[in-house]
């Protein structure tokens, strides 16, 4: 039965994902989604069984998508990235211009890397590293505006992430985060924007690096985080369709933790320790563009659960959810708040009070 679920599951994503474009010739075909999952198991296996000291298979040179919801980035390095199928579970080395250009098991690509490296005297890290994460049932070439914001900062690389947003759970996307965060460690600072879910999954992130800091502290590198349209308190649209069937079918997991399964997430999210700032999609009159969201909204998420208490700054932009990350507006106060830890000005900062500041505040 649960074999079952699956198989009808990454049949109604490809119907879902068909919405945004066409499949890359190295996706599975899903059309035989049936038997590329009943190949799962034997390919896993054959994967493990190759070590690094074996040449990686023949490879054919193709250009890819970057990775659509079936791939998850493992280790990036200089814009090449390595990237594992959660359905087969083999990995492939795609280059700045997502040609691949190795496959086989992790060490396999991680060795091919290395080579490139090697070849090209590739510098580094060890400057500041800008971190982007889609939202939910997205792909990292929605964030490509992002990049491009961002990018020419002096001593600065910018990476999108590639994240299986609708085939795992908050935990999952966290843990791969954490493994793609570990190939920076000679970088002096680390910053996060993120769309939507990507949030949740930043602070999914620095609630597991608390949990194992002697003094429950986060990767004290991270300097500042953007968080664009974040559910910080779950989706009441979410909530409200926990229950129908193709919802359930579609967005899987990762949806009901926004949604029906919340305030169990909640209790496993942080609070930045560091700078962040939030912007939230507005119609700016009060009452929004979705009549099923109380208050103003973005026309998925309502601008009340884009606030977290300890934000530095706080902005609104008239624009919808799924447009946000593109946004002229949206991309200047980006990389205004990343360069300078504010959105417009250091005077016209609007912070959230945190609960400490609120309860001191209060007895005043």
């Amino acid at each position: 039965m649960r074999t079952l679920r699956a198989k009808n599951r990454v049949c109604w994503i490809a119907v879902f994902l068909s919405s945004f474009a066409p499949l890359a010739t190295d996706q599975p075909t899903l059309s035989a989604s049936t038997g590329v999952l009943a190949q799962q198991d034997s390919i896993v296996a054959h994967n493990q069984q190759r070590t690094a000291d074996e040449e990686p298979p023949f490879n054919l040179t193709a250009k890819t998508l970057g990775g659509v919801e079936f791939w998850a980035d493992e280790q990036i390095q200089r814009g090449w990235r390595i990237q594992r199928n959660v359905i087969a579970g083999h990995c492939r080395l795609l280059d700045t211009e997502n040609v691949r250009r190795a496959w086989g098991s992790l060490e396999q690509c991680q060795k091919a890397l290395n080579t490139v490296a090697q070849q090209q005297a590739w510098p580094r890290s060890d400057g500041r590293v800008i971190l982007v994460l889609h939202g939910l049932g997205s792909f990292r070439g929605r964030m490509q505006h992002v990049i491009e914001a961002l990018s020419g900062m002096p001593n600065t690389e910018v990476y999108g992430v590639s994240y299986p947003s609708l085939m795992s759970d908050v935990d999952d996307h966290a843990a791969q985060l954490a493994r793609v965060l570990s190939g920076f460690s000679d970088a002096q600072e680390i910053n996060f924007v993120g769309h939507s879910l990507g949030n949740i999954v930043v602070r999914r992130l620095l609630a597991l690096q608390m949990e194992n800091h002697p003094q429950g502290k986060h990767d004290e590198r991270i300097k500042r985080i953007v968080m664009i349209a974040p559910p910080n308190h779950g989706s009441s649209r979410a909530a409200a369709w926990a229950e129908n069937p193709l919802f359930k079918s579609v967005i899987g997991e990762t949806g009901q933790q926004l949604g029906a399964k919340w305030n169990d997430l909640a209790k496993q999210l942080a609070t930045p320790q560091c700078e962040f700032g939030i912007i939230a999609g507005a119609r700016g009159d009060g009452n929004g563009w979705n009549a099923n969201i109380p208050g103003d909204d973005d026309g998925t998420i309502s601008v009340e659960t884009t606030k977290l208490p300890g934000a530095s700054d706080f902005v609104t932009v008239p624009v919808f959810h799924t447009l946000s990350e593109s946004n002229d507006k949206v991309l200047a106060y980006t990389a205004k708040f990343i360069e300078h830890g504010f959105f417009v000005s250091a005077n016209a900062r609007q912070p959230i009070e945190s609960t400490e500041e609120k309860i001191i505040n209060d007895k005043n």
